[in-house]
């Protein structure tokens, strides 16, 4: 889940019957750059980009300011403001936090990836942060974040209601639940270069913002007495339904949408597939891909109920009506704090079950049936997803089971399952032949962390639509979670430094933005990816090449981790 864009126009220029502005002759003015009329406002691009052919949009509104009474609820409606033509250009992201345990992380990783130590203790590792790195954060975070990015190919957008719109590709980025923005994981600019080859038409980029942290995923039965529970959720509907409005007037096609997103991002976009259970109709896209997609399991009521509570006792108010009322300052500092509290792995914030969006954890809703059968999914996960969330402090088996007590709180009244996952799925046996094939107990933490948080899930979607999936394993050392993510939006007009194959880049992206455009990931000049099938086979992109293997998310732990028997 750690992972790891852009006042008045000279003149207006005449809409067209589709309420295009085309550029007129150099594009680098910004006087001749296109408008589109999204009816709420006027929105100019904000750059050509000569190399790639396709313009930028940057940071469009989609919602109304989430300040002040706004806050803690659902996304409302852009005022109309049509005086002025917006050009964006300010990088917008949401507000921003990160847990203290990130330092650990950041120097344990490479230590027990290069020498293989396991032995570590707090003196081991710096934790000390400057009292300005503590307080210092990008220019565009604003608590009025959201907004969105359309990058589009000009003959797409040229071509704008001349026949056939063009498939959209939506990302939706990762980062805890506290952290990340649209911009965050680099631009789509490989991407698009490859959704253009073989003289295809290629795709339309969106990627959008969403409320983090206490911000986006306050829960809990008081809190919701008042205010709305997965904020961040309806955030990320609401811009795919302003898609769903909008994107014909980019060149695209509303009918043609798939949404792509890594970690928080993935997990997020298993909330949008089950959304309400699958009562409330289909969703607003039509294919997924879904990359390590993550959540922290269950957490109950009075872990919600306490979490709230903290965040009041940080503010020094009582009540969320209070909080409502306070500056901005007051509410990120709070935010920092508790989310900078947050145990080993863990980030305080995340989706919850909250009785309406959230019925039950994606994956009961798979297993039960409730959810939108009718998207496409392409899904993806890596081979060491967990080792980024494992304390390097576990070196025995009592504090390997107490650090399942500590990601699992409500384990801790049905001890029973503790001894099920500490003896049976993940057992003290450490000759490689256990999940993961772990040898010690770093290594057996992380191989429960990968699958209880992050990998089974992939085999969940797998499973619910009926194995006629696309699923691929990302195995280039050391694999840890996100590590696909600069093979995803790799460029080969740059030079890359932590992308060790151009080749898996360019072939990840190519069936990426094939799936993206037909609905199969296959496509001339890239290994034939088979479908997941009752063999359970999967696309291993490995360091040597590309290959077909079963997937070792269809085991037994993975079933019993999706029935939640853990509480």
């Amino acid at each position: 889940m750690i992972s790891s864009g852009l006042s008045t126009a000279a003149a207006l220029l005449a809409l067209s019957s589709l309420d295009l502005v085309s550029a007129q002759s150099s594009y680098g003015s910004k006087t001749t750059l296109p408008v589109v009329d999204l009816g709420y406002q006027l929105q100019q691009a904000n750059d050509f980009n000569a190399t790639g052919n396709y313009y930028n949009f940057s940071d469009i509104r989609f919602a109304a300011p989430p300040t002040g009474e706004n806050r803690w609820k659902v996304p409302q409606h852009p005022a109309t403001n049509r005086s002025t033509v917006q050009k964006g250009g300010d990088g917008r992201m949401c507000p921003q936090a990160n847990p203290a345990w990130a330092l650990i992380a950041a120097q344990f990783l490479p230590t027990y990836l290069t020498t293989g130590q396991t032995q570590y203790n707090a003196s081991s590792f710096n934790t000390t942060i400057s009292a300005g790195a503590a307080t210092t954060s990008d220019p565009g975070t604003t608590e009025d974040c959201l907004f969105l990015d359309v990058m589009v190919p000009k003959t797409i957008f040229d071509n704008a209601g001349k026949g056939y719109g063009a498939p959209v590709l939506v990302w939706i980025y990762g980062g805890g639940y506290v952290a990340g923005s649209k911009t965050s994981n680099g631009n789509p600019a490989g991407l698009l270069r490859r959704s253009e080859n073989n003289d295809e038409q290629g795709v339309i980029y969106v990627a959008m913002n969403y409320r983090l942290g206490a911000f986006g995923w306050m829960s809990g039965p008081t809190f919701q007495e008042n205010g709305t529970a997965n904020v961040g959720l309806y955030d990320q509907r609401f811009a795919l339904e302003w898609v769903q409005k909008n994107i014909a007037k980019f060149g695209g096609d509303p009918k043609r949408v798939t949404v792509l997103g890594e970690s928080a991002g993935g997990g997020s976009i298993m909330h949008q597939i089950t959304a309400y259970g699958g009562s409330k109709g289909a969703a607003p896209f039509q294919q997924a891909i879904v990359q390590s997609p993550g959540w922290l399991p269950l957490v109950s009521n009075a872990i919600q109920e306490q979490n709230f509570k903290g965040y009041l006792e940080l503010l020094n108010v009582s009540s969320l009506e209070e909080a409502r009322k306070l500056p901005y300052s007051a509410l990120q500092t709070a935010n920092i704090e508790q989310v900078g509290t947050a145990q080993y792995g863990a980030f305080i914030y995340g989706p919850a079950v909250d009785g309406d969006f959230v019925p039950a954890m994606p994956g009961e809703l798979l297993l039960h049936g409730q959810f939108d059968k009718s998207i496409r999914v392409m899904a993806g996960h890596n081979a060491d997803e967990g080792l980024a969330f494992t304390s390097p402090f576990i070196s025995n088996d009592t504090a390997f089971a107490a650090f399942v007590e500590q990601s699992l709180p409500s384990i801790k009244a049905n001890p029973s399952a503790l001894e099920y996952i500490t003896k049976t799925l993940y057992p003290p046996i450490f000759d490689g032949s256990q999940a993961q094939g772990y040898k010690d107990q770093i290594a057996r933490a992380a191989a429960f962390i990968s699958e209880g948080v992050f990998t089974c899930n992939t085999h969940y979607l797998d499973k619910a639509y009926k194995n006629e999936t696309y699923a691929y394993f990302f195995t280039i050392p050391p694999a840890l979670h996100a590590a696909d993510i600069p093979y995803t939006f790799y460029d080969d007009t740059g030079v890359s430094t932590t992308v060790l194959s151009p080749k898996i880049a360019i072939a990840l992206q190519e069936y990426l933005t094939e799936f993206a455009m037909t609905g199969m990931p296959n496509e001339k000049g890239v290994p034939y990816f088979p479908i997941y099938g009752s063999n359970s086979t999967i696309q291993n992109l490995g360091v040597t090449g590309i290959v077909g293997q079963k997937d070792p998310t269809a085991n037994a732990r993975c079933d019993w981790w999706q029935k939640v028997l853990y509480i």
